[in-house]
């Protein structure tokens, strides 16, 4: 009985769990809910068997990644005295497979988040001259904010001016057509990806971690598929000039490094953190305060002129409270949730004062967390010390989705040293891949019945095909 080869195999197995997904998405994903839906909108009476088909489709995705890793862990242990591939032979291979998995979400409903609704209406708003940071999509108002959920549209937008233009420039091209919109912003969110795996495994070879493991666990990891990809995020932009960013300061290109991960601030703020790490790399060789006055005078004059360039203004310094919204989910805001129908049962009427409370509780939690990693970053390196800093930020901030875990994620991949951190980020990563239904919205007991009889179904099938690909008994000819 032949078989087929084993990276031929997780590859196919990840893509079929893509397209199961895919296909699910068009009665149970992100669909529009305006007067402009789209046909395959009227397919969300199927949305009960299409949230089991997608979360079937899902565990296989899942399981065909979890299967490439215990693949190259055994290839590295049995092939410790060959010789290391060539880089460009990694990236490539990484590409493919990525494609394999990604390939289907690409024209798939949004997934997982209704964010790509928002970005195509507030770039529709920069286009219209309404200020971003001062107004909710509700100003904007037609077939664009109807997208957004309810809780945001009074909500000024969180994102810096270049993300903005990019958004702004894509609903411009697309004329405001939201199947069109989608497929530009995961056009753009591609070009994110492709720079990660352009980049993270040269900034791994600069860390001393083995680039295939870096890709494995930063780029082929199932949360960007599923939400840098299938949901469009611009996180996808974010990491990718950061990451791109870093590899050149370790090369000391510490200029160019500084422009770059100031362009990534300039998308979503948490990429901020990583002019730290260009400070620090640059004062190995040219002291402390030089090094300080050069990359914050390049910073500035690189936020100063795609601020002018754009046209879009300094709005975005005061809209960085935003993710402060008292209705953001994270584990701070949970807790202030908790401690408000505690003083309820009691009696007591303290308005938001224990959600702000808890809040900012979480802050400070993140804010040590980064003041330990600092204090530490030769020990642990800077790269691992910034990705630590992002994952908890990511965690214990006032806003937290599953994919704000590839803020810090790319960066343990690409630099914490083989031991319990990766495969711990690799089990959360696992975890974090399941939490968060197709459509975008929290599931009641009806459809966390489904996606779990959807998982069971998937690691059955699993169970299954790793059984056919057992060898089959060799028969001795005469």
């Amino acid at each position: 009985m032949r078989t087929l080869p084993t990276v031929v195999a997780y590859r196919l197995l990840g893509g079929v769990g893509a397209a199961l997904l895919a296909c699910a998405g068009l009665a149970a994903g992100a669909l529009p809910v305006g007067g402009h839906a789209p046909w395959w909108s009227a397919l969300r009476q199927l949305a009960g068997p299409a949230l089991l088909c997608g979360y079937v489709g899902l565990t296989l995705l899942v399981a065909a990644w979890w299967w490439a890793g215990r693949e190259l862990r055994a290839a590295r242990t049995a092939g410790r005295a060959a010789p290391a591939p060539q880089p460009a032979a990694v990236r490539r291979s990484a590409a493919l497979t990525l494609a394999c998995w990604a390939g289907p979400l690409l024209v798939a409903p949004p997934l997982f988040s209704r964010d790509a609704y928002s970005y195509l209406a507030q770039g529709a708003m920069v286009l219209a001259d309404i200020d971003v940071y001062r107004h909710g999509v509700a100003q904007l108002g037609g077939a664009l904010a109807v997208e957004v959920p309810q809780m945001w549209q009074q909500t000024p937008a969180p994102y810096g001016p270049v993300f903005l233009a990019v958004a702004a420039m894509v609903s411009g091209v697309t004329g405001g057509k939201l199947v069109l919109g989608v497929l530009g912003l995961r056009l753009v969110a591609l070009a994110g990806v492709a720079l990660l795996v352009a980049y993270l495994p040269r900034l791994a070879r600069h860390c001393g971690v083995d680039p295939a493991a870096a890709l494995w666990l930063g780029v082929l990891n199932p949360l960007v598929p599923l939400h840098l990809i299938a949901g469009a995020h611009n996180e996808a932009v974010m990491v990718g000039l950061l990451v791109a960013g870093l590899s050149l300061a370790f090369e000391h290109r510490y200029g160019t490094a500084t422009v770059l991960v100031t362009l990534a601030a300039l998308v979503k703020v948490p990429a901020v953190v990583g002019l730290l790490v260009v400070v620090s790399l640059a004062a190995r060789h040219r002291g402390m305060p030089a090094s300080l006055a050069r990359t914050a005078g390049v910073a500035v004059g690189t936020a100063a002129v795609v601020t002018w360039a754009t046209g879009i203004g300094y709005g975005w310094v005061g809209a960085l409270g935003t993710p402060m919204y008292r209705h953001s989910w994270s584990v701070s805001s949970a807790l202030g949730r908790v401690a408000l129908r505690a003083a309820g049962r009691f009696g007591l009427h303290l308005g938001d004062a224990p959600m702000r409370l808890c809040l900012g509780l979480g802050v400070a939690a993140a804010l040590a967390v980064a003041v330990a990693a600092w204090w530490q970053r030769r020990r642990l390196g800077p790269a691992y010390a910034m990705g630590l800093v992002l994952v908890a930020a990511a965690l214990l901030g006032p806003a937290t989705r599953p994919w704000y875990a590839l803020w810090g994620l790319v960066l343990i991949a690409a630099a914490a040293p083989h031991g319990r951190v990766r495969p711990a980020a690799a089990v959360g990563a696992v975890v974090l891949a399941f939490v968060a239904l197709p459509s975008g919205f929290g599931p009641d007991a009806a459809q966390a019945a489904l996606a779990a009889a959807g998982v069971l179904v998937g690691l059955l099938a699993v169970g299954s095909l790793r059984l056919l690909m057992l060898p089959a008994p060799v028969e001795v000819a005469r």
